[in-house]
């Protein structure tokens, strides 16, 4: 759904993690106040909660106000967002607020900044040989990976928050071969833009201290921080809101995990995150959520919308 004069954007996803028949195996639930099946709290109980906040507005005040507000639906963002990241913001950029509607952090936290994700692949080049007969005329990838992988981890900073995580290992033909070719992976996480180049450059300057080995960096930035300052501002309008409707206090939260909000924020453009579900087990076979929260953040939803396109009005 798209507002011919839209000022506020909310942002949600309808795939999951999980593969075709899961729900077989898996199935839709509810007893004791928790509802439970694949993609229930990341993020389709969001996207429901969306849906009727909007339609309760549109009871409040016609269609009129929905020409305010842009609902984007996305369909890739477990893979990366690789197809839909264009499209976000380019839908975002005329709006004065992003609201994403991500499952909530623990108690319901909203979640006020999340870290930049880098993604990266480093092929390490060498040369095959005999490991027997004549391993000095090979140059051993395996050795030269190593000490790269090492380089890379020494690249975090816990005292800023930035990880530098080496992941997948591939490295070798047979027992007897000196590898020639070595493949890892690296995630990255970083709390702000400048630690997030800095660890960019940092690995793109990286050379093989084995003779003759070849360092091929693939991959880079995929997701710029959200950072706290870009959040702030509508979380403590929501606090306000909730304390009218009189809810619980809000708490807010910091992940290392990346979200669309990313890419919204990214831009300049004040984004709230974690509106969505209250439970957990994101990914995992004991996913979640709470349905005493359900209508309580479709409020909290529906009036912060209305605040902001009414603030956007005046």
């Amino acid at each position: 759904m798209r507002g011919s004069t839209a000022c506020v954007m909310i942002l949600a996803h309808h795939d999951t993690v999980w593969p075709l028949g899961t729900l077989a195996d898996l199935p839709y639930s509810e007893s004791d106040g928790i509802i439970r099946g694949p993609g229930c709290f990341d993020m389709k109980l969001g996207l429901a909660q969306s849906i009727h906040a909007l339609s309760q507005l549109k009871e409040r005040h016609g269609d009129d106000i929905l020409e305010h507000v842009t609902l984007l639906v996305t369909g890739d963002e477990e893979l990366g967002s690789p197809t839909s990241r264009e499209i976000i913001e380019n839908e975002v950029l005329p709006c004065r607020a992003a609201l994403v509607l991500e499952a909530a952090g623990p108690g319901g936290a909203l979640k006020t900044e999340r870290k930049g994700v880098s993604r990266y692949q480093i092929e390490i080049i060498g040369r095959a040989a005999h490991s027997g007969l004549e391993p000095e005329k090979g140059i051993n990838a395996t050795i030269a990976a190593a000490e790269v992988i090492l380089e890379i981890a020494e690249l975090a900073d816990q005292t800023v928050g930035t990880t530098a995580t080496p992941t997948v290992l591939n490295s070798g033909t047979a027992p007897n071969t000196v590898p020639a070719k070595a493949v890892f992976d690296v995630d990255v996480r970083a709390s702000t833009a400048q630690e997030q180049q800095r660890v960019d450059q940092s690995i793109r300057a990286i050379n093989s201290r084995v003779p003759g080995a070849e360092v091929v960096v693939h991959g880079g930035i995929n997701r710029p921080p959200m950072e706290h300052d870009a959040a702030i501002s509508l979380f403590r309008d929501a606090q306000r809101i909730a304390r009218n409707l009189g809810q619980n206090p809000l708490s807010e939260i910091s992940v290392g995990g990346g979200s669309d909000g990313n890419f919204t924020a990214g831009l300049g453009v004040p984004t709230l995150d974690g509106m969505g579900a209250v439970g957990g087990g994101a990914h995992a076979r004991d996913e979640h959520a709470e349905i005493a929260w359900i209508l309580p953040r479709t409020e909290l939803l529906r009036d912060l919308v209305e605040e902001l396109v009414h603030k956007s009005e005046s």
